[in-house]
Formats: structure tokens, sequence, C-alpha cells
């Protein structure tokens, strides 16, 4: 029964997004905008209730397969990117390379805050 509290904890930041987006006109995911306001609401209250990391822990289990929709959608427009391999190609150096720096910075930071192996 507590993943049910999670997954409308979920539910409910999803639904928060896709309202700002649409009174915006944000061009950004509902999806995006509702994790990012979850986030923020996480880190205000100082940590993860029990029921959300119960919804989400099977979720990440299934992240592979959540993702795959949009993977496969790229074999749609593969032609149209044709001439665009190199900014491609970059982005995505540059967008891995980005998040492993950020993460190590990230993880080094917490761990001198915390004395995380004293």
């Amino acid at each position: 029964m507590p993943a049910l509290s999670g997954f409308l904890w979920l539910l409910g930041f999803w639904l928060i997004g896709e309202a700002v987006v649409t009174l915006t006109g944000l061009p950004v995911s509902a999806g995006v905008v509702g994790m990012l306001l979850l986030t923020l609401t996480l880190a205000l209250r100082g940590g993860v209730p029990s029921t959300l990391a119960a919804a989400a822990q099977p979720l990440i289990a299934l992240l592979a397969m959540l993702i795959m929709p949009g993977v496969v959608g790229v074999f749609f427009i593969i032609g149209e990117m044709a001439g665009h391999w190199t900014a491609i190609l970059a982005g995505l150096i540059l967008g891995t390379l980005l998040s492993v720096f950020t993460t190590l910075w990230l993880m080094q930071y917490l761990m001198r805050r915390y004395h995380v192996g004293d």
C-alpha cells in the first residue's frame, strides 16, 4: 500500500507539470517540469518519503524500457538528421562528459560534506 501513495505523489507532480506547461506555454515536457517541481519540494522537505521511495524503486528497474519508445522514434526521422551528424556527435560526447564530470563533482562534494569514509 505504501507504493500507491508514492505513485500518487508522482502522478500529482506530473499533473502539476502538465498544468504549468499548458497555462504558460513552456516548450518543455510536462514530465520534466513535474520532476523539477518534485525535486524542489523534496529538497525543501529535506528528504524523500518512504512511500515515494517504494514507488520509485520498481520504476528504476524499468528505466530502460521506459526510455525505449523515444529511442525507437529516432529511426523514423533518421533521414532528416543526415546533414547534422557532426552536431549530434558533439552533443552526445559533450553531454556525456558533462554528466560524468558533474556526477563526480557532486559525489566528491557530498562525501566531503558528510564525511563519508571517516
